[in-house]
């Protein structure tokens, strides 16, 4: 009996246990968020305090050294030339920088930012010892001025707050010529209003070419004279100034710790959108709210998945992510709703938020995808932008910035974005648009697109650069139009794209086994070697045949016919993991995370992995998907093994991590490899997706067997629409490598 008694109240004492650590509040998701992840190394993520999909990321910038400085800031660089409210986050070309401000104290040279030497202009060393960056705000300390820098944000503005010495020559600085990169100023206006008020706007070109940014700033105490300089030069006694440079400073007389703030409304459209901006988003001077406000906006978001188990540094790793995923597309319209059109006119409130920002050769394989996932609220908002930029432009977007057309990158890639939302039955979209927006986008005679569609192939004779990487892209953009097609009954064109997406065939040379270029009289291209990605002339596009022979994810079948049997393709695709990785003196950086010649730090590789799932050997999914997430990931500053291109490594990370990932261009369909957690709870369109993965290990990283709503689930992949709405997916996983279907 004693026995008994002390057996029950073991059970019992164990079960408060377990109820306490389940009513326990989780620890906040902003705790495991580190921006500063992925500043380092290729990674070229923005290191600024933001919103969700806000146009302002108000950050840090240093003076360019190469291509790894493309966001403005790297983990590496101390250097601050001032605090830009435009950045890009994660890309391989480099623009924005717009409307810097930057505090100093005593004289200054009005220099452009390219002057190596720090101590002759407005910049300073920051203090990389006292910096802190989270979700919504960054701080830091500027060495050469003594200054203290803290900086939040909303969608359309910035706050400053910056903590000056004793002096009689304190100042803030409104620089509007410099800008990130390859970015060139063309024209600057400042207005200074009264003594606390001014605004103006900043036009230039680059990659995004001919964009204004129209700026309002109230500072929060007046400052005691106002400096224009024009072209080098100060003008006297004027309030307002036009000239192809400007600078503005705005001086004060401080004591010691005093705190100066600054409140910055942007706008594409005009001044007086910059100050309606401003006045809807922020009113008063309360720095901690606003700040406050933006970490709840960031809660509120990371919190759509919630993830049991795990050790801290994948927890990192996971809502770092989706941190990264969630920083563009960028909002591109005043709160009123008006904004610039790819036109260049501006329009009003055309009923949807207008967003900028698509970087779609990278985004439409994971990233758009997951945002079908877990932003389903935004998905008409981002199509219908697109669908009017192809209304402004005469195509869809290719890489939009700044509702400019970049033309950057391969292929078509806004057609599979736009076709997965017809796919997955998204609501708000006008269907018979998007057909259109989608045929004429593939019917133009641009960027060998007429090679393509008469000749079956783009020859390189008549296109060299990239002409294998254009078509690759071409036939999977014509397979998700076919799709889309097919689900509003145009039959036509069904077949004529689905009979453009098989052309690759043409290309895969029996002989070697790789997908080649050819020449307008059918020949391949001598000499040849797989290995060698060439710089100039390259009928790949940062890469070689090594990954893009495996660039057909919608047609895996048609390319095992072209290996002759599952085996043999199987054999060539277990090649890819062990060859050499070793490429020659003339590779792009954008390659880089290498196993053997898969590349996963540029994405042509990404979708790969899941082939093994889709030939039946699930198990080496699972276990390259685990030696990725693993060892290609890490929570430092050089944690992303390549450019984190606008949330795409991101987005690998988390759908792989959840279990599945969207290996096909459109439709979803989502094949499985192997979940990381032992638990994640999804927010989805139709409530919560609970995925359970019991006996989850390093040690048992396969899939048993399957299970959705209590019942057995025999397929290789899930669909959207069982994502979406919501349930129990259960993992049985183990040490052994079986097939559950």
């Amino acid at each position: 009996m004693r026995m008994k008694k002390k057996h029950l109240l073991g059970t019992l004492l164990t079960l408060c246990t377990l109820f306490n650590l389940w009513a326990a509040p989780q620890r906040d998701v902003l705790t495991y968020v580190d921006p500063l992840i992925g500043s380092g190394g290729h990674g070229h993520v923005t290191v600024s305090a933001c919103v969700p999909f806000g146009f302002v990321q108000l950050g840090p910038s240093s003076i360019y050294q190469d291509w790894d400085w493309c966001s403005g800031y790297h983990r590496s660089d101390s250097i601050v030339i001032g605090f830009p409210h435009t950045h890009l986050s994660g890309t391989g070309c480099g623009d924005l920088h717009d409307i810097t401000v930057q505090p100093v104290v005593g004289q200054v040279k009005y220099a452009r930012g390219n002057d190596k030497d720090p101590q002759s202009g407005m910049w300073s060393y920051a203090d990389r010892s006292r910096e802190v960056a989270e979700p919504g705000f960054y701080s830091t300390h500027l060495m050469r001025f003594n200054v203290g820098v803290e900086l939040t944000a909303t969608a359309r503005t910035g706050l400053h707050r910056y903590t000056f010495p004793a002096s009689d020559e304190s100042a803030i600085i409104f620089n509007l010529v410099d800008g990130g990169n390859w970015d060139n100023v063309t024209h600057g206006v400042l207005r200074v209003i009264d003594d606390h008020t001014i605004a103006g706007v900043r036009w230039s070109t680059g990659w995004a070419n001919n964009h204004p940014v129209y700026f309002h700033a109230v500072f929060s105490k007046p400052f005691s004279k106002a400096h224009i300089i024009a072209d080098g030069r100060e003008v006297q006694n004027v309030d307002w100034v036009s000239a192809r440079r400007v600078h503005g400073r705005f001086d004060f007389s401080t004591t010691a710790g005093e705190q100066i703030m600054v409140k910055v409304g942007l706008s594409a459209v005009s001044s007086a959108g910059a100050e309606m901006n401003l006045r809807a988003e922020q009113q008063g001077w309360d720095f901690d709210g606003v700040r406050e406000r933006a970490r709840d906006l960031w809660r509120s978001q990371l919190s759509k998945i919630q993830i049991t188990g795990g050790d801290v540094h994948e927890l990192r790793n996971f809502y770092t992510a989706m941190y990264h995923t969630m920083i563009a597309p960028s909002v591109f319209c005043d709160v009123d709703g008006a904004y610039q059109g790819s036109d260049y006119e501006v329009h009003p409130n055309p009923g949807f938020t207008n967003y900028t920002t698509y970087s779609l050769w990278d985004t439409y394989r994971t990233a758009h995808p997951l945002m079908t996932i877990i932003h389903p609220d935004m998905v008409p908002d981002v199509i219908n932008t697109m669908l009017r930029i192809y209304q402004e432009q005469g195509k869809l977007p290719i890489w939009h910035l700044m509702g400019r057309e970049t033309n950057c990158m391969v292929g078509s890639s806004g057609v599979p974005v736009v076709a997965d939302a017809i796919l997955k039955g998204f609501k708000g979209i006008d269907y018979d648009l998007a057909i259109e927006a989608m045929e004429q986008s593939m019917q133009l005679n641009e960027r060998g697109l007429d090679l393509h569609r008469t000749m079956g192939h783009i020859p390189y004779d008549r296109m060299r650069n990239n002409n294998v990487a254009h078509e690759l892209e071409y036939e999977l953009a014509d397979w998700a139009l076919a799709q889309a097609a097919l689900k509003v009954g145009r039959r036509d064109l069904y077949d004529r794209h689905m009979a453009l997406s098989k052309q690759y065939r043409y290309l895969f040379d029996e002989k070697t086994g790789f997908i080649r270029a050819r020449d307008s009289q059918g020949r391949f291209i001598e000499p040849f070697d797989p290995y060698i990605p060439r710089r100039d002339g390259d009928e790949y596009c940062e890469g070689n045949a090594w990954q893009y022979t495996w660039l057909v994810p919608h047609d895996l079948p048609g390319l095992v016919q072209c290996y002759g049997s599952r085996e043999r393709a199987i054999e060539r695709l277990d090649s890819l993991y062990i060859v050499s990785s070793n490429v020659g003196d003339q590779a792009v950086p954008d390659m880089s995370g290498f196993i053997g010649q898969y590349v996963h730090g540029n994405e042509p590789s990404h979708h790969i992995i899941y082939f093994y799932t889709m030939l039946e050997q699930p198990w080496k999914t699972a276990l390259r998907v685990r030696e990725v997430l693993t060892t290609l990931y890490h929570d430092t500053p050089d944690g992303l093994c390549g450019n984190e291109d606008v949330g795409q490594m991101s987005a690998w990370y988390i759908m792989s991590a959840l279990g599945f990932y969207p290996v096909e261009p459109a439709g979803g369909r989502y094949y499985f490899g192997t979940p990381l957690f032992k638990r994640a709870t999804v927010k989805v369109a139709g409530g919560e997706l609970d995925i359970i993965a019991s006996g989850n290990s390093p040690a048992a990283p396969y899939i048993q067997s399957i299970k959705l709503n209590g019942k057995p689930y025999r397929k290789p992949y899930i669909d959207h629409a069982d994502v979406a709405a919501g349930g129990t997916l259960e993992f049985k996983m183990g040490k052994r490598r079986v097939k559950w279907w």
